[in-house]
């Protein structure tokens, strides 16, 4: 089951709302388990089982560690046992087809017979949930957080159907405080709602209408330089669009729910560094990496050689995480390699102006990297990046021409639009956000982790949200003249949000790019 899509959005979504305002505060935790097991049965019921296996083993490990001790050596071995047998489910379902196929490329090619192994099916999300159960018995044995004795909590935390197919990746200490208490308003479920329909709008009324470009582009067998070009700048947009529109509709729900999630992405285009980017793209991945994998790898605590290695095996290892091909391992690789660069020139990563040169240079690498993470395989790729590279013929091949509608051109060029506009507005805001709001202490029992200044409570875009003082307050416009700009934004967005619908039920079936990691 996927949020965009009729039997969510018109059965389950409003079953669940339904049910869980109806039931009371001691059953809601249980409540969200059994939608959450129910959501993702809806895929394939057979792999529940391994889903809930993976669930009581670290709630089991947590236990053992909790008692053995903080960074005791009898928590470390229990620790150990943990993070190994956690890597091993993943490393089997999501690498066993690729090392065999890799063995076999090795050994036939000196004639021998290959090995033969049957197919083993990916599980959806699987990478998400085994992240977040590692960072749960890590953070029990640092002391970062007690080890809890509540299954229902931990399981549902593991479960829960906001963000457990694409993220973002949440962390335990950071939401156990809103299991046990979190609040449920009015203002709440109505920003929920409107972020909800923001990422549905982007996924569905612009991503799903560039992602024709990119699919025709990388299939093309003899792209021209304007046909390789147009799929490299489609898929930037559409990733950005498919993605970040589902982090908001994950933080939409949570909302409802009283939950208040971490921010995901914060207008990533507007990077002037390939290190500002990773502050900016899939933050919830980029703060697990830094906390779980880099810190544990050394940091940068030892030599400037080691600091680069570490930053460079980090997004290695981050690539090789999206999945087993050679080209998430060469994209990981080549944000690692520009991580070490700026390292060393002491790049700016927080600038307080826009430097035109800098931001093109680092667009044209992301660009350049997100090449090889769609291709399909490295000749897909080296295709593309030829053709790109030779600046032969602008023009688009004649293939590819007849298959683009006015529609998808007109979309992808709103689309970067989009991103000119809001990518400005972030980027200004945030000199006046860094000097002047206060941080949001629990004002509404979310744990301390979601702290942060209210006007950056939705970092993306809100055009919904209401108005915020430099201080952080809210702040209510007296006249209903002075409400207009709010209230023609919130139909705007009601109108957007239903010819989105309408869109969906008109269209085939489209998953969401990141389901596949």
């Amino acid at each position: 089951m996927v949020f965009s899509s009729n039997v969510f959005l018109f059965l389950f979504l409003p079953v669940f709302l339904g049910l869980y305002y109806l039931s009371g505060n001691r059953y809601r935790n249980l409540l969200l388990l059994v939608a959450s097991y129910i959501f993702y049965a809806w895929w394939r019921i057979d792999f529940l089982a391994l889903f809930a296996g993976v669930t009581l083993f670290n709630y089991w490990i947590g236990l053992r560690i909790g008692a053995a001790g903080v960074r005791t050596k009898a928590a470390q071995k229990w620790l150990i046992l943990g993070v190994v047998v956690d890597l091993c489910v993943l490393g089997y379902f999501k690498y066993a087809n690729f090392g065999v196929d890799s063995i076999n490329a090795i050994i036939e090619s000196f004639g021998m017979q290959p090995f033969i192994l049957t197919h083993i099916l990916l599980p959806i999300g699987i990478s998400f949930y085994v992240f977040e159960s590692i960072s749960y018995i890590i953070d029990v044995y640092r002391g970062d957080t007690p080890a809890t004795h509540n299954l229902i909590d931990f399981a549902a935390f593991v479960a829960i159907f906001p963000h457990l197919i694409a993220g973002p990746v949440l962390r335990f200490k950071d939401l156990v405080d809103q299991f046990n208490h979190r609040t449920h308003t009015v203002d709440k479920f109505a920003e929920g709602c409107s972020r909800f329909m923001q990422g549905f709008i982007k996924k569905v009324f612009i991503a799903d209408s560039i992602a024709p470009i990119a699919d025709h582009c990388f299939a093309l067998s003899d792209p021209t330089t304007g046909d390789a070009w147009l799929g490299a700048l489609a898929y930037t947009a559409q990733l950005y669009f498919d993605f970040s529109g589902y982090s908001d509709m994950a933080i939409g729900l949570g909302l409802m729910m009283g939950f208040r999630f971490m921010e995901n992405f914060n207008q990533p285009y507007i990077s002037q560094s390939i290190t500002e980017f990773w502050r900016r793209w899939h933050i919830s991945l980029s703060t697990w990496l830094r906390d779980y994998l880099y810190i544990s790898l050394g940091g940068n605590r030892g030599s400037t050689f080691n600091t680069y290695r570490n930053l460079f095996l980090t997004m290695l290892l981050g690539g090789l995480w999206h999945g087993a091909n050679f080209t998430y391992i060469i994209w990981g690789a080549w944000h690692g390699a520009w991580l070490a660069i700026e390292r060393a020139l002491g790049v700016d990563a927080a600038p307080r102006r826009i430097r035109p040169l800098k931001w093109a240079f680092t667009f044209l690498l992301v660009v350049l990297g997100w090449v090889i993470f769609r291709a399909e395989n490295l000749d897909v790729a080296w295709r593309m990046y030829a053709a790109m590279f030779s600046f032969g013929d602008w023009r688009l091949s004649e293939l590819n021409a007849a298959q683009l509608t006015s529609l998808q051109v007109a979309t992808l060029v709103l689309a970067y639009l989009t991103l000119a506009f809001f990518g400005l507005r972030q980027f200004y805001k945030e000199p006046l956000q860094s000097r002047a709001p206060k941080a949001e202490a629990k004002v509404d029992a979310n744990g301390p982790a979601t702290a942060q200044p209210r006007s950056q409570a939705s970092a993306e875009t809100d055009p919904a949200a209401v108005a915020y003082s430099p201080s952080g307050e809210r702040v209510y416009q007296q006249s209903w003249l002075s409400q207009l700009p709010l209230i023609a934004t919130r139909i705007a967005l009601l109108l957007l949000f239903a010819a989105s619908v309408l869109k969906l039920s008109a269209q085939s079936f489209s998953p969401f790019l990141y389901f596949q990691f």
